[in-house]
C-alpha cells in the first residue's frame, strides 16, 4: 500500500492563534498541515511561525486553489508559486481537491463539484500530470463533499478516483467527514461507500466537523463546514477506515470558528486513541 512520508500519526491544521501552545505543549502531535495559499507571500510573521514549527514537525501542504477539476488550463503563475513554497519548506506531502474553483480567470472561492465523465477524467489526469511534473512529487487528491449529482455522470465516484490514481500515479486523500456528509446528502450508506473506496491509493486521512441543515423538502443536509468537533458517527466511520488501512497519517481540520487549543487537542487525542490501537501498514 502506498504511503507518503508523513508519519503514521495524528496532525492538526496549523492556526496562528495556536502557535504558542504548539511550541509549549503540543501533546501527541505528529505533524502539521497548512493551506498552501496562505503562505505564498515572501515573508512576514506567517513564515516566521511556520519556519519555527517546520524545524520540529513534518509538514503537509494542502492546496485549495489549483482548480484541478476545472475545464480550462491550470493557472501557471499559481503553480509556480506553489513550486517555490514546496522548494522552501520541502513538505512531506502535498494534496489538493477533486473540485474546480476558477473559470476564465475568475476565482469563485469555493470547491465546486464536477460530473464524472470520460472527458473530465482525461482533463483531471492531464492536470495532475502537469502538477506532478512541475512540483517533482506525487500528490494526493481528496474525495469531495457533495450536495448535487450530475445526470451526465457515467462513473461512480470511487471508480472515478481509482481511475485517476491509476492513470496519473497520484495518491488519494481520504476525507472521512466528506464521506459521511455526501452519504447523508445523497441518502446512501457511508460504510458501503467506504467499502468501495480504493484504499490501496490512500496516503492520508482527514477528519473534520460539519454543520446540520435541511434541504427544501425537509430532508437532512450536511455542510462540510470545518467549524465543529468531529461528529460521533464520523469517529465510528474513521475507526472502520483504520481497521481497513492500518495506522496512517490523520489530520484534524478545524478552519472556521477556531476553538482554543485544549479543545482541538482533545480531538487530536481522540484520533490518536483510535489510531494507535492498530498496527502500522507497511508500504508496498
Amino acid at each position: 500500500m502506498l504511503r507518503d512520508r508523513l508519519p503514521a500519526s495524528v496532525g492538526v491544521g496549523f492556526k496562528p492563534e495556536h502557535f504558542d501552545a504548539l511550541v509549549a505543549s503540543p501533546g501527541p502531535l505528529g505533524f502539521i498541515e497548512i493551506h498552501a495559499e496562505n503562505y505564498m507571500g515572501a515573508g512576514g510573521m506567517p513564515h516566521a511561525m511556520l519556519t519555527k514549527l517546520r524545524n520540529s514537525y513534518p509538514l503537509s501542504l494542502h492546496g485549495v486553489g489549483l482548480s484541478i477539476g476545472g475545464a480550462g488550463p491550470l493557472d501557471q503563475a499559481h503553480l509556480q508559486r506553489l513550486k517555490i513554497l514546496c522548494e522552501r519548506y520541502q513538505p512531506e506531502s502535498f494534496s489538493e481537491h477533486l473540485a474546480w474553483s476558477t473559470h476564465d480567470g475568475a476565482f469563485f472561492n469555493d470547491l465546486l463539484p464536477l460530473p464524472y465523465t470520460d472527458e473530465t477524467l482525461s482533463t483531471i489526469v492531464a492536470h495532475i500530470d502537469d502538477v506532478q511534473t512541475i512540483l517533482g512529487r506525487r500528490i494526493l487528491l481528496e474525495n469531495p463533499s457533495t450536495y448535487v449529482r450530475f445526470a451526465e455522470s457515467t462513473w461512480g465516484e470511487q471508480d472515478f478516483l481509482n481511475e485517476i490514481a491509476r492513470r496519473s500515479g497520484c495518491g488519494l486523500l481520504l476525507d472521512v467527514n466528506n464521506i459521511f456528509v455526501s452519504a447523508t446528502n445523497h441518502q446512501i450508506d457511508p460504510l458501503a461507500y467506504l467499502d468501495a473506496f480504493p484504499i490501496q491509493h490512500v496516503g492520508e486521512i482527514h477528519l473534520g466537523g460539519h454543520a446540520p441543515d435541511e434541504d427544501d423538502e425537509g430532508l437532512p443536509l450536511l455542510i462540510d463546514s470545518h467549524s465543529a468537533p468531529v461528529a460521533d458517527p464520523v469517529w465510528a466511520l474513521y475507526a472502520e477506515a483504520i481497521a481497513r488501512l492500518g495506522r496512517i497519517a490523520t489530520l484534524i481540520e478545524w478552519d472556521n470558528d477556531v476553538p482554543a487549543w485544549p479543545i482541538l487537542r482533545h480531538e487530536l487525542e481522540r484520533a490518536d486513541h483510535i489510531l494507535t490501537r492498530h498496527p502500522v501498514e507497511q508500504a508496498a
